[in-house]
């Protein structure tokens, strides 16, 4: 009997100390962590994390949204389709740390002015998404990424009693200027970026939206407050480490400019060519109107066969024109058809419609492509008056 009250009494023990961990002491923190911006499209945007500091009970924890496995199955087709599941993360502080140190990426913690049935609160609902069971969402980009489930989750924590406050310097931006704010215009990431969004992202974001980004986080949460406006959201901003400073050199010889650049030259200088000789290079137009086609096929997928918000209303369709993969066959004709020459008008003109597009802001669209679009207005028009010789 007294061996069996023994094993009891351990036993019971033993599940109070498990279960100790999960109850924050009163000297508990719960801070906002912001990892500035790295060097790579993936992670040119920053971070957004909670820290959980407890001292007492030997806690320093850190809990991050977006993480993703490349080895899920299928992961690249979900990935483009807008379906691919990402996770909430836990990682021991100090190792956090290092990581980011390492990579020289500055990180600034937010210390929440939280009272303790907030902070356990909030505790208690990172423990319950890490679960394997919760710990899996579909991501999206704008409205459901690293830095909104951190807005989101505090929310939660408070109460939904936040007032987020415009931050000092607000300005109304567009998402996709928002987004150009942390890329050189004049790089692939920035093309690739303009090329797949749509005339979507162009539109205002509101003050909330903007906190899609992780700095944007960082500058509503100083501003905002709770408890009916009486008392801050943050008790206290430190970096906890600052980027050292580089000197970050881009070549524009590989830059997208540069390169279009020397490729619409090339269509120009043929075109010229064709133009003193009075002849067509067909393999020329045979080239542009695939390549054109081809890409044109992405962007309609993108739109319309996946789950990105993003991609929806793309005019980038004005130049990249899908119809001209059908007519590729009047390129190998000895006598094209009448209408192809009045479909060749029409690409001109939906190349003009691109530029009121970009200059009344319905979109804006990628400055490298500029070299490309001026030369394929050449080609267009040299097109239509060697057909009409003909």
């Amino acid at each position: 009997m007294q061996k069996q009250l023994i094993l009891l009494v351990s036993f019971l023990f033993f599940i109070t100390l498990q279960a100790q961990p999960n109850i924050l002491s009163n000297e508990a923190e719960i801070s906002v962590l912001t990892v500035g911006p790295g060097n790579d499209l993936n992670d040119a945007f920053g971070h957004s994390a909670f820290r959980i500091l407890d001292r007492k009970n030997k806690i320093d924890e850190v809990y991050g949204y977006g993480e993703f496995n490349f080895n899920a199955p299928n992961f690249y087709l979900k990935f483009a389709q807008g379906k691919l599941n990402y996770s909430i993360g836990k990682d021991d502080f100090y190792r956090f740390y290092q990581v980011y140190a390492y990579y020289n990426r500055s990180i600034k913690a937010q210390i929440l002015n939280l009272s303790q049935t907030e902070k356990q609160k909030l505790y208690n609902f990172l423990l319950n998404n890490y679960k394997p069971k919760n710990r899996n969402y579909l991501y999206e980009f704008f409205f459901d990424n690293c830095a909104t489930k951190i807005k989101d989750v505090t929310n939660i924590a408070a109460n939904n009693t936040i007032q987020f406050k415009l931050p000092e310097n607000y300005e109304e931006k567009s998402f996709r200027t928002l987004i150009h704010e942390n890329l050189n215009r004049n790089s692939w990431g920035s093309l690739g970026i303009d090329m797949a969004l749509g005339a979507v992202i162009d539109k205002k974001a509101t003050p909330e939206e903007q906190m899609f980004l992780p700095k944007y986080i960082y500058k509503f949460f100083k501003a905002a407050t709770i408890n009916n406006g009486s008392t801050p959201l943050v008790k206290e901003s430190k970096i906890l480490y600052a980027k050292k400073e580089t000197v970050e050199r881009e070549s524009f010889l590989t830059s997208p400019l540069f390169i279009f650049g020397i490729i619409g030259f090339l269509i120009i200088f043929i075109t010229y060519k064709d133009y003193k000789n009075n002849k067509q290079s067909k393999w020329l137009d045979i080239t542009l109107f695939s390549v054109t086609g081809l890409i044109s096929v992405v962007i309609l997928l993108l739109w319309f066969a996946t789950n990105h918000t993003g991609t929806h209303q793309n005019y980038n369709l004005l130049w990249a024109c899908p119809i001209n993969i059908l007519v590729l066959s009047q390129l190998y004709k000895k006598n094209i058809s009448d209408w192809f020459i009045k479909y060749i008008k029409l690409l001109v003109i939906l190349l003009c419609l691109l530029t009121l597009h970009w200059i009344i802001g319905i979109q804006v669209f990628a400055i490298g492509l500029i070299p490309l679009l001026i030369a394929l207005c050449i080609r267009y028009i040299f097109l239509i008056n060697h057909y009409n010789k003909l």
